[in-house]
């Protein structure tokens, strides 16, 4: 099982996909716990919500699950989110707070995880950055994800449909967080918040160097919006989903028509 999948576009546009993979070695899978095996903490079909909405755009997805080791988290294991309740580089509790192991990852398995799964990826999201600005002149990311609306451990009360992450928006333009909270506060029947609980992972705020070109932005999703339901079997809903896909084709259509104001700007 390769760690990474890429599909390479024409456009400014990146999307990164690193909660959507499932693949878990044989080796691992025998040392999580009933709870663990469930992989509850998947971004369940993000990848398939986001394919076609905007042809133009280079996918690079990790293939492998987020308990392996989390790609969205920083190598060096250093917190996100200071004090608050989080999950690590390799995750040793589900987003409930409930223990997924039966024999917990020692350092040297972390570290072998994140040369084997996690670097890898990392090595192509960088590579596929740089090539898009080497055409434009600048690169967009799109880290694309999604979450239950409705987790204790990690937040209070129900998490908004559109979560915009910017790291209070030192990641991007200006005019990028702008552009995408404008959609979104205008899409009908949904809510919107920009860096609330949610302001952005490691790789948003690692590539996110809008002074080098490269411009970085989150987006969680609250599952609500496009899944039967945010439990076990975790269906995708093809009528939720048609509603929802237009207001992300209208998001990456209009951060690639600002990409070329973009240049030379900080």
């Amino acid at each position: 099982m390769t760690p990474v999948e890429i599909h390479q576009g024409d456009s400014p546009i990146v999307l990164g996909l690193p909660h959507t993979g499932t693949y878990v070695p044989d080796a691992i899978l025998a040392d999580l716990n009933d709870r663990g095996r469930g992989l509850d903490d998947t971004d369940w079909h993000i990848h398939t919500l986001y394919d076609g909405v905007f042809p133009g755009a280079t996918t690079v997805r990790a293939t492998f699950h987020r308990y392996v080791v989390d790609a969205n988290r920083d190598p060096s294991g250093v917190s996100l989110y200071p004090g608050q309740n989080t999950t690590g580089l390799v995750p040793l509790t589900d987003f409930d707070g409930h223990d997924i192991w039966t024999a917990p990852p020692t350092e040297a398995d972390v570290e072998a995880r994140r040369e084997t799964f996690h670097a890898p990826y990392h090595a192509a999201l960088q590579a596929e950055l740089d090539r898009v600005r080497s055409i434009h002149g600048v690169a967009i990311l799109y880290d694309c994800h999604s979450i239950r609306s409705g987790i204790p451990f990690l937040f209070e009360g129900t998490l908004p449909d559109f979560n915009i992450g910017t790291n209070l928006g030192t990641t991007c333009a200006p005019g990028i967080e702008a552009a995408t909270q404008t959609i979104c506060d205008g899409a009908a029947g949904y809510s919107s918040v920009t860096n609330g609980r949610f302001k952005g992972g490691w790789t948003t705020r690692h590539y996110g160097r809008p002074a080098e070109g490269l411009h970085a932005i989150q987006m969680e999703l609250a599952q609500s919006t496009y899944l039967s339901a945010e439990a076990t079997p975790w269906a995708y809903d093809t009528t939720k989903a048609a509603r929802l896909r237009p207001y992300l084709t209208q998001i990456l259509t209009q951060l690639a028509e600002l990409a070329p104001t973009l240049k030379g700007t900080s």
